[in-house]
């Protein structure tokens, strides 16, 4: 795969964003493709086959549209897809994972609290990390987010409905002296402002897009797949690297969204992948399935 070619980013929707102005910000050389499966968002909710297939089938639409190594922005389809991924093909695959030893380390109180979705909790990946990275008298509170990423894809971030469910989910973590909150899911740092509004210093929030960019910047110097531009000469910006924005539903979410974090990006459009084993799972949600 030449050096020039794009780094393909996947979320289930609009979540990702947050990881790709990360990845943007350190590597403006690289040129970006970003898919947002908003019309199974969100992953949380769907089984672990379903996550991991939807996984594979991204992954291999944005290799066959000429991607040099891919981001799974997804903290869910990390957990569950990509092993998978990473088995499909020979090629730097960089996930993400909730910031639990960053929170370990920073917690003063040792109380740490989790929100993430459902999926990620319940995967096996997520056990293994924090069994990891728990210090011996630390607790971890951990919290399903039920909700949150569907009003964050519907572009709402700070209306009564969503600081009542921050209320519902933060502040018991908060009570039981929690003084720090990993977000878990790349959804939530768009929650960041609610957050703090109602927590103020009570917290000290945990994302980790910055460290997924400089973890994806590692890989390409490993597999010598850095664009040229980061090379340029002293004195000389770098050429910025194009940015293009895919979306299987929705295209008019992801554009506001992107346009408000991303003053260069590209006219969204919409694109279909289907999964390789279709099944009833692959149904968007509340469509009903009819039977014979």
């Amino acid at each position: 795969m030449p050096s020039n070619a794009p780094i393909g980013v996947f979320d289930s929707g609009l979540g990702g964003l947050s990881v790709l102005q990360a990845i943007r910000a350190l590597l403006p050389h690289e040129s970006l493709r970003y898919v947002a499966d908003s019309r199974f968002a969100p992953y949380g909710e769907r089984s672990d086959t379903f996550i991991e297939q939807r996984s594979v089938a991204i992954g291999r639409w944005l290799r066959e549209h000429g991607a040099k190594a891919l981001v799974v922005a997804c903290n869910t389809a990390t957990a569950h897809g990509v092993a998978a991924l990473r088995a499909d093909a020979p090629w730097p695959v960089v996930g993400v994972e909730p910031g639990i030893k960053p929170a370990a380390a920073a917690s003063r109180s040792g109380v740490i609290g989790v929100l993430a979705t459902a999926a990620t909790l319940r995967s096996a990946r997520f056990a293994d990390l924090l069994a990891r990275h728990t210090a011996q008298g630390q607790r971890f509170l951990c919290q399903p987010g039920i909700g949150l990423v569907d009003r964050i894809e519907a572009g709402d971030v700070d209306s009564p409905q969503v600081m009542a469910l921050l209320e519902r989910y933060v502040a018991p973590m908060v009570a039981q002296g929690a003084d720090t909150l990993v977000l878990g899911c790349t959804h939530y740092p768009f929650l960041i402002p609610a957050i703090e509004r109602r927590f103020g210093t009570a917290l000290t929030l945990v994302d980790t897009g910055a460290a997924i960019a400089r973890q994806l910047r590692r890989r390409l110097q490993e597999e010598d797949l850095e664009a040229p531009g980061a090379c340029a000469s002293a004195g000389q910006a770098p050429a910025r690297g194009d940015l293009r924005l895919f979306t299987t539903a929705n295209a008019q979410a992801l554009q506001t969204m992107a346009d408000r974090l991303l003053p260069d990006s590209a006219h969204v459009q919409t694109v279909e992948i289907a999964s390789e084993r279709p099944s009833v799972l692959d149904l968007p949600p509340n469509l009903p399935i009819i039977s014979a």
